[in-house]
């Protein structure tokens, strides 16, 4: 039985961090397929989704760098809202508010997390109690990033990334530097397919030394193999040279292992305890290499309902 509707209901929903991206030459729909290794982060973004008596779902958004974020149909909430709305036969009359902690067009997901959060806090407004492996393939549609973002944990994405597998993983701890601007996925995969063009690309596979570094919990060996995991690094330090300047100071402030966020531009570095994570924060503000800085550990759980 349908839960009952609600007034207003608010999701959390976590950054990812792609500790393996694999990718493969360009298919005839566009996309390439992928490995992708998984890892969502303590960094959230909350949707607030609340009843209105419109025709449509209408946006808004607060927090850093919110005025990048679309506020009309084009935004992945929006979307989902209205792809929710149509299965169900009802009309998406629904605010969605979104309080953004994640980097805006920073390789972490930001946007697909508010597909996802929208996705559930909708579900949930409207009582409509939709199972989830249906949210799931909702998600699918909605883009590659959007069904881990609502799945949260570890996990292996195929196909596009779509297609998730979890994996095992122990705590790990992270730093996020946040750079000046951001960088179009669709770019960073054009820069892919002009960088390996002529050449054998392989096809994408999950690291077996990777996810046994995962599972352990052993920060020292996934640090070992961190640095050639991201397949899209090349790419996006092509188009973002002064990307490889923030991952120099990374390491010299103490990190284990740095590499580019998914497409990036946001870099990521592994550390080995909270305290670790603290420092190199402080030193990679102060090397002026990049915007910001967001310490975060792993795993974190997915889209949640707040109470």
């Amino acid at each position: 039985m349908s839960a009952a509707p609600r007034t207003a209901v608010t999701v959390r929903v976590p950054a990812k961090v792609n500790v393996q991206l694999a990718v493969g030459t360009a298919r005839p729909d566009g996309f390439h397929d992928l490995a992708s290794v998984f890892l969502a982060v303590s960094l959230y973004d909350e949707v607030t989704a609340t009843a209105t008596t419109g025709d449509g779902p209408t946006v808004s958004c607060e927090g850093p760098d919110s005025d990048q974020v679309p506020l009309d149909r084009t935004n992945l909430a929006a979307r989902a809202a209205e792809v929710l709305a149509a299965r169900a036969g009802i009309t998406p009359a629904v605010h969605l508010h979104i309080a953004k902690n994640i980097p805006v067009a920073g390789g972490m997901a930001g946007g697909s997390a508010d597909g996802a959060a929208a996705l559930l806090a909708c579900d949930a407004l409207w009582g409509l109690g939709t199972p989830r492996e249906e949210l799931l393939e909702i998600c699918a549609g909605l883009g590659s990033d959007v069904p881990f973002s609502l799945a949260g944990g570890a996990a292996l994405g195929t196909g596009r990334g779509e297609l998730l597998t979890p994996v095992e993983t122990g705590g790990f701890h992270w730093v996020f530097a946040v750079a000046h601007g951001g960088l179009s996925t669709p770019a960073v995969f054009r820069e892919f397919d002009r960088l390996t063009e002529g050449t054998e690309v392989p096809v994408p596979q999950a690291s077996p030394e990777l996810l046994a570094a995962l599972a352990s919990g052993d920060p020292d060996a996934l640090a070992a193999v961190l640095p050639r995991s991201n397949g899209l690094q090349p790419a996006a330090l092509s188009l973002r040279p002064e990307l490889a300047e923030t991952l120099e100071a990374g390491i010299a402030a103490g990190a284990l292992a740095g590499l580019v966020s998914g497409s990036g531009p946001t870099t990521a570095f592994l550390v080995r305890d909270a305290d670790a994570a603290a420092k190199v924060a402080a030193e990679l503000e102060a090397s002026g290499t990049c915007r910001a800085t967001r310490v975060t550990a792993s795993p974190a759980a997915g889209a949640t309902v707040l109470a």
